[in-house]
Order: structure tokens, then sequence, then C-alpha cells
């Protein structure tokens, strides 16, 4: 049975717009380290941390008290992964040695134990070797996205070091993970195309893009960008961010379904537009920096403050099975003392790197620091739903007005198997190594069959419908 989405939607974000040219995908090699980090950044972690320099030391300590961290940790791999049904249902077990890997790999770029390597080559080679396929409900495609993800980004922090198996692992990916992505952007698990809310897509944006990364693969990098501009499904930027307000906040789609759900997506978005920066695209200023002003609506309003909110309706289901809508009518109440380790990547990007006001971003990041990772955010898939530690990688000095108005380039500096902070290591030509469903942000919601149907035939406030668009043409009403 299809796996339904629950409430509404909405988010946030208020700052100064930045009027950038529209990315389009970079030609040429690809940089690596290129996702979350390159090899500029765990360079400037490693120096600033050896420095002693807050609040490098501080986003560093949460690291290295993490459990995950520590170079004892044994992986357990599967065949299968189950997530949301099947026997045994053990995605718990992949997502926990994921952030040991990476946890690991990030301890030894910034510390130069090679033990902290070791541990994180011997997690994704022993995955590698084992790992077959992913099943389970619709939830099987959350564990492609975000598992996909989140694998890639480790695996691209130890790419290069001795005995690492980076042809099996970029096989498991492809043969595993970027099938089922690749899916459901195609063709949202048979549902309509508001069925599924936003994080369901851009878990499976993130992913396609760092398996292209991963792979060198072009066209995939090139469909994850193009999904994130122009996809039909409620996770490209004009559909998860729906309305821009003349205050320069911008409504995001699941703040009128619950705060958690929002958060997540913003951490999404800002892991999406990060990989692709490092790269030479620039979707961070996409659309007059459409996410920034989405981030600063969720900042605002998960810090108590009311925003702005037009209702929407949007159509739930799947053809021949059944058909229901549901309408949000107002953001959804907040607790201020939700954490997620999201904001500091996305709070640096635009204050730092382009020097612009976003006042929300500012506040809510310096509240929730140094921010952690899987572990620190309780034992429910929903704290393991980003790889954190944003104090720690994204603090970084405000750039200058020359650099804060330059086009993303990606970083093409020579990588060899050393951490990229051993500034003495010889550069070669290989890449561098530099619970209770309750708790789970990325599911639906509620999966109960009367809940479906209470919801049929449910209309839009009078004046509230907000029609969204499907590339220039009048689209279904949204939600995922």
């Amino acid at each position: 049975m299809l796996k339904i989405a629950g409430v509404a939607a909405g988010a946030a974000g208020t700052g100064t717009a930045l009027a950038a040219a529209p990315a389009s995908a970079a030609g040429g090699a690809f940089a690596h380290p290129g996702m979350l980090h390159t090899r500029a950044d765990l360079a400037r972690m490693a120096a600033k941390v050896k420095a002693g320099a807050q609040p490098y030391t501080a986003g560093f300590a949460k690291l290295t008290a993490n459990a995950h961290a520590q170079s004892t940790w044994k992986a357990n791999p599967q065949a299968t992964v189950y997530r949301g049904s099947g026997s045994p249902e053990n995605y718990r077990t992949l997502y926990n040695d994921i952030h040991a890997a990476y946890q690991n790999a990030l301890r030894w770029h910034i510390s130069g134990d090679t033990a902290h390597a070791d541990t994180a080559r011997d997690i994704l080679n022993a995955w590698s070797a084992k790992l077959t396929k992913l099943e389970g409900s619709a939830d099987r495609f959350l564990a492609s996205g975000l598992y996909g993800y989140q694998f890639a980004n480790a695996a691209e922090l130890i790419r290069g070091y001795d005995g690492f198996e980076l042809a099996r692992f970029q096989q498991m990916m492809l043969d595993v993970f970027h099938p089922l992505s690749e899916d459901f952007l195609a063709n949202h698990n048979g549902a309509y195309i508001t069925n599924y809310w936003a994080n369901w897509d851009l878990t499976n944006i993130a992913s396609v893009l760092a398996i292209g990364i991963l792979c060198d693969d072009r066209a995939k990098v090139n469909r994850a960008v193009d999904y994130f501009k122009h996809g039909e499904g409620m996770g490209s930027v004009k559909n998860a961010i729906p309305v821009v307000y003349d205050d320069g906040l911008a409504e995001w789609v699941e703040a009128g379904r619950d705060q958690g759900h929002a958060l997540l997506g913003v951490g999404l978005m800002g892991t999406i537009c990060e990989m692709a920066w490092n790269q030479g695209i620039d979707l961070y200023g996409y659309d007059d920096s459409r996410f920034l002003k989405g981030a600063q609506y969720v900042a605002k309003w998960s810090m108590g403050s009311e925003v702005p909110f037009t209702p929407y309706t949007r159509k739930k289901g799947a053809p021949g099975i059944w058909s229901g809508a549901e309408t949000a009518s107002a953001a959804a109440a907040v607790d201020p003392a939700m954490a997620r380790p999201i904001w500091a990547m996305v709070a640096s990007h635009y204050t730092k790197r382009r020097g612009l006001d976003a006042q929300y971003l500012t506040r809510i990041a310096a509240r929730f620091a140094p921010e952690g990772g899987g572990g620190d955010y309780g034992p429910n898939s929903g704290g393991y739903d980003q790889l954190g530690f944003g104090t720690l990688a994204f603090t970084r000095p405000r750039a200058t007005t020359a650099e804060a108005t330059a086009s993303p380039t990606p970083s093409t500096t020579a990588s060899g198997a050393s951490p990229a902070g051993d500034a003495s290591a010889a550069p070669s030509s290989s890449s561098s190594p530099l619970g209770g469903r309750s708790g789970d942000l990325a599911a639906t919601g509620s999966s109960d069959l009367p809940a479906w149907t209470a919801a049929t035939g449910v209309a839009a406030l009078a004046g509230g419908l907000l029609l969204l668009r499907r590339r220039g043409q009048a689209r279904r009403d949204a939600g995922e």
C-alpha cells in the first residue's frame, strides 16, 4: 500500500535577496573531494582546531565525544536493508554505520589519526561487499535518498585512501541506491504528484546528485540540478517554497504540516545547494535566492515568531486506488527548543560567502551552536537525517567583496591519500581521502486508512487555494 502523507505544508525565511544568474551544471572535470566538504574546507577545519580557535574547537569536541566517531566502531553490513516493512526492518543498522563512517573520516581529516580513516574504510568496504537491495514500503525511497547521499559523502572523504574499494562502492551506489532514487523522481511510487511531501523529493535529489559526483557522472548531476529547478514534484524549489512575500520571507510548503519536517526540508535543500556549489553550480542563488527566503521563514517561525501563510489544498492518493485532498490553512505550532544540525551551513553561505543579511538564520545558528551529528539528536532515524557538525565544518571567514560576488568554481586542487590538513602530503592523481516512528522526520505521516478517507473532498478555504505551477502550466495542489 502507498504510505500517504499526514498534514499540510509551509515554512520560512527572510533577509536580503541575492540576485544571481541562473545556475547550470558546470562542465569539465569534477572536483574531489567535492560534496559537502572540499579540500580547502577540510584544511581550514584542521588548521583552526590545531590552533585552538573557536568555535571550531567546540565543534570538534562534539565530534570526538560522539560514539559513532570512535575508531573502535565495527560495521554490521546486511545483504538486504528493509525500511517501513519487511523482515527484519533493519535500516537503523545502515544509518548508524553510515554516520560512523562519515564521522571517522571527518575526524581523520582533522586529526591525521589514520586509525579513524581505517575504520571509515572498513565500514564502507564491508557494506559494498554485502549490500544488494533496499526493500520495504514506500519508505524504501526514503532509504535510497537519505542513505544514498550520506553514504556517498562518507566515501568521498576517503576516496584514494589505501585499501578503499572505490570502484566496488561506486557500483553498489549505482546498483542499489540510484535506481530507487531515480524511479521515485520519475514516478513517485505511482501516486498523484502532490501526494508525497517535499522532503521525499529532496532526499532523492540529494542522492542522485551525490552519486553523480561520486561516480563522475555528469548526466546524473544535470538530472538533479534540473529537477531542483523545474521538477513537477513537491521538492523542486518553486513547489517547496511556493509563495514569496513582500517582506522577503517565502513560505515553506511543509510549515503547514509540522516543524520537524520543515526543518528536515531546509537541511536537505541546504545539502543539495552545498554539494552543487562545490561543483561550481549556484543553486543557493537560483531564482533570486529563493532558498534564502524560505530558510529565513523557517528560522523565524521555528523561533516562535509569527509568519505569513497562504492556505493551499493538495491532492492525495493514487490513481485507481483512492483519492483525497487536504487543506493547510495556517503554519503549524512550533517548539523553539527543537534542534536539528542544519543551520550553520546555510547561515554561513549567505552571510559569510555572500555577505548578505540573514538575521533569522544568524540567530538560530547561534542558538543551536555547536552543532552535533548523528547520535546527538535522539535514537530514532529523524536524528540521523543530516550528517551534521556544521559549526565545525561550515564556519568560515567573511568573504571579500570580490569573492562574495563571484560565481562558484569547483576546487581543482590536486588531492592525495592523506588528510587535507596535512600540508606536507604529496599530491597524487587519485581523488583525495582527506526507533520509534514518531521520531522519524522523513516519514509521510498517518498511514491510517480512515484518516485518508476522512480527508476526501476537503475544500480550500475561500480565496485561499494556492495553485502551484508545473513549468508554467496550472498544476495540482501540492504537499509532499
